[in-house]
């Protein structure tokens, strides 16, 4: 059967573009005819029988395999024209400038070198990060850059040096892009190699678009096994290595050791669900919202605590520790309360483990803490967890879509920002933005 044009989203886009055809009567009638049923057949799945017209087949195969050099086809007629036009242009969220972001028509990535690989983001998701990059608060993040630096999605192009992966693959995108040959890889330190560390969505393109390119993709994707529900592990990119990496592992976690979460945003509830991992006797979690100690609790946490009032807080730790005090003190809020609550709950020989962002200086109390023999960690997330955390995900042992609170298309991706954003009111912790079929157009 020849595809019918009803309900493509492909046909849709194209008439919503309002594609120049090619002029002249039978000709524009027949232009337009053969593009509607390339952008349909790129809808669907296996052959499609296009009668007379073979080439319309040998198309709809190059589009699909290759779209980039579809796009760059010789072969220029009006056809190939207005349907390249089509393929070679996508959506994105883009950073316009200080809180300001839009929704834009923007050309698809390309290969750029060897290493490279172009992914099809099936979903993405919005950092507290990129929050930060609408206040203005990240310089090397210049307006016109696409945002986003969490994603899964299919492989559609690799570039020749590439081995790992190959066009159609299921995969993650790490945070964190790494050569894995500069010093500072050999040395596990990817956040800060030379020629990646956090670059998409900040010195690159992001992952907040149909299509992205991945630099250094052998070590920066992550395969997602065919057995696993690809329907939030877009959360393994960022938000639970960073949780793990700085706060549990950081804050040497351990069986039987006594553990205290401030701040129930979504890296400290990743820290609580990571935290489970290592068997400690006790999980508290402190916040000053009732609804999401309301989802601590619900996720596993020992006792919460609402910090409103900090000598409540305290006095209640005393209760809960016998006077001790937490072994490890994982700080998941990134403001000068916090740290200084976090430094009066610490146990002798306790770890202070630092996950929050701080934008602005915070008081250190080494008068009241040196003899403690106590021990502060910060960390910039290196990603280098993400294969056990995916393999924990496979064996059903950690669930990243517990902390999926909205969801929105890329279309609705302002929207999706201005619900994260006033997450007091909406009781947001992650949202989730679905790009499209998971199918390479």
């Amino acid at each position: 059967m020849r595809p019918s044009l009803n309900g493509s989203p492909f046909a849709e886009r194209a008439a919503a573009q309002s594609l120049p055809m090619a002029p002249g009567g039978l000709a524009t009638a027949l232009s337009r005819l053969c593009c509607h049923w390339l952008l349909t057949a790129l809808d669907t799945q296996g052959s499609n029988d296009f009668g007379p017209f073979p080439i319309m087949q040998r198309l709809v195969n190059v589009a699909r395999q290759k779209p980039l050099a579809f796009t760059a086809a010789r072969n220029r007629t009006p056809l190939v024209l207005n349907f390249a036009r089509y393929l070679a242009t996508m959506k994105a969220l883009v950073y316009r400038d200080k809180d300001r972001i839009a929704l834009q028509d923007r050309p698809k990535p390309e290969l750029s070198s060897p290493t490279d690989a172009i992914i099809k983001i099936t979903k993405t998701t919005i950092c507290g990060t990129d929050l930060h990059i609408l206040k203005g608060d990240v310089a090397t993040c210049k307006p016109g850059t696409i945002l986003g630096h969490e994603g899964e999605g299919i492989v559609g192009e690799v570039g020749s040096a590439v081995t790992r992966f190959k066009p159609g693959d299921r995969v993650l995108i790490s945070c964190i892009s790494s050569c894995a040959k500069c010093e500072y890889c050999r040395r596990g330190m990817y956040s800060h190699c030379t020629s990646g560390g956090w670059i998409l969505g900040n010195t690159i393109d992001g992952t907040q678009a149909e299509y992205t390119r991945v630099p250094h993709a052998d070590s920066s994707l992550h395969a997602i096994p065919g057995a696993v529900d690809m329907g939030a592990m877009v959360m393994l990119s960022d938000i639970f290595p960073t949780a793990l990496e700085c706060g549990v592992q950081n804050g040497k976690v351990c069986p039987g050791s006594t553990v205290a979460i401030v701040g129930s945003g979504p890296v400290g509830l990743a820290a609580l669900l990571t935290a489970q991992m290592y068997s400690p006797a006790t999980i508290v979690v402190l916040d000053k919202d009732p609804k999401r100690l309301e989802v601590a609790k619900k996720l596993g946490a020992t006792e919460t605590i609402n910090n409103s009032s900090e000598d409540a807080a305290l006095a209640k730790v005393n209760e809960i520790t016998g006077g001790k005090g937490f072994d490890t003190v994982i700080e998941a809020v990134g403001v000068p309360a916090t740290f200084e609550l976090c430094q009066k709950m610490l146990a002798p020989g306790g770890v202070l483990a630092n996950v929050g962002v701080h934008g602005v200086p915070v008081k250190l109390h080494l008068d009241q803490l040196w003899a403690k023999n106590i021990a502060i960690t910060t960390r910039l997330v290196d990603a280098g967890v993400t294969p056990m955390l995916i393999n924990q995900v496979a064996a059903g042992k950690l669930r990243p879509v517990d902390l999926v609170t909205h969801r929105f298309k890329l279309e609705e991706g302002e929207e999706a920002y201005r619900t994260f954003s006033r997450a007091g009111e909406t009781g947001a912790l992650k949202v989730l933005i679905e790009t499209g079929p998971n199918t390479i157009h």
